[in-house]
């Protein structure tokens, strides 16, 4: 399974996102320009410029229309998936930290920072109208670090920093469950295909599967090192985890004892099976083709590596209960 390696950025990738059909791969980084490639021969279609600091999130809708990315900045962007120019910006107080389109595409949600005396706050807009809000949900407490859609568009489930995952439900604005299941920072909310499950990836070195109504814990995958982001399989009972050691401490441990390295678990059996080396750096974010088939990951050391087809013992390889 040879990757194609995507150098387009000048410092870590922060997040990666497949379009809907999976021809196409967004990427964020700190260099303040995400870039979109054809995941077929990592050619680089476009870059979108305007930011002034690092992208830390960005999301793509349905039909790969409209690109939507918050930065350190201050601000929000939305953009024109075909031209690459700004459709609508919004500038907020703090730093933009996550954000994403609603399944719908008709409306989307961000979180920005607690810092400079500023709460963390949850802004919802209407996608065609970026005039005003639609609502502003403050969040007492910690501040979120991950936040996605839930099923339906009618909550919005965020990870924050103490480790706590919550539900918001949209029709009142309030903070209607919480579970700490974490002990640390939750860095990645990913959801399943059907929309029944969702996996975190935390600071604990561990990832867990929620349900997503409910937030019962139903499994978690350990490892020894922070993990930064975690997929699900749309086609096989697999997750893939990524990380590795704080950024900062890098530079101070040898490569052996980084583990640099993409880790495939059973999501029933909780048991590893597999790893992929490549990385010089830890994992920063990872996400599974949307035809199973294969997975990308981005990584500290700048460099997509897009995985367009696990090896034939992938797909034959059967666990014994």
């Amino acid at each position: 399974m040879k990757p194609i390696m995507l150098h387009g950025h000048e410092r870590s990738i922060t997040q990666i996102k497949y379009n809907r059909e999976g021809d196409l791969l967004f990427s964020a980084a700190k260099d303040a320009q995400p870039n979109v490639w054809y995941t077929l021969n990592g050619e680089r279609l476009g870059s979108f410029k305007g930011h002034n600091g690092a992208v830390w999130c960005i999301d793509v809708n349905w039909d790969t229309s409209r690109f939507l990315s918050g930065a350190a900045d201050n601000s929000l962007r939305l953009w024109d998936c075909e031209t690459g120019s700004t459709i609508s910006e919004v500038t907020t107080n703090t730093a933009v930290r996550s954000c994403q389109f609603s399944y719908s595409g008709k409306q989307l949600m961000f979180t920005t920072d607690k810092t400079m005396g500023h709460p963390c706050e949850i802004h919802i807009y209407d996608v065609n109208s970026f005039s005003e809000p639609v609502a502003i949900m403050p969040v007492h407490g910690p501040k979120v670090t991950s936040a996605i859609w839930g099923p339906m568009d009618n909550m919005i489930i965020t990870g924050h920093e103490n480790g706590d995952l919550c539900q918001w439900d949209l029709a009142t604005g309030d903070n209607t469950k919480v579970v700490q299941e974490h002990s640390k920072q939750i860095n990645d909310i990913q959801m399943t295909k059907d929309q029944s499950m969702i996996i975190t990836a935390s600071k604990d070195t561990t990832a867990k599967l929620f349900d997503v109504r409910t937030l019962e814990k139903m499994k978690t995958y350990k490892t020894e090192r922070p993990v930064n982001s975690a997929a699900i399989s749309p086609i096989k009972p697999h997750v893939v985890l990524g990380g590795g050691q704080e950024a900062m401490d890098v530079t101070t441990t040898s490569t052996k004892i980084g583990k640099f390295d993409a880790r495939f678990f059973h999501i029933v059996l909780e048991d590893e099976f597999g790893r992929v080396k490549g990385h010089f750096g830890p994992i920063n974010s990872v996400a599974f083709h949307p035809d199973g088939k294969g997975y990308s990951s981005g990584g500290e050391d700048g460099y997509v590596r897009v995985h367009n087809k696990f090896d034939e013992s992938y797909f034959q390889f059967e666990f014994e209960y």
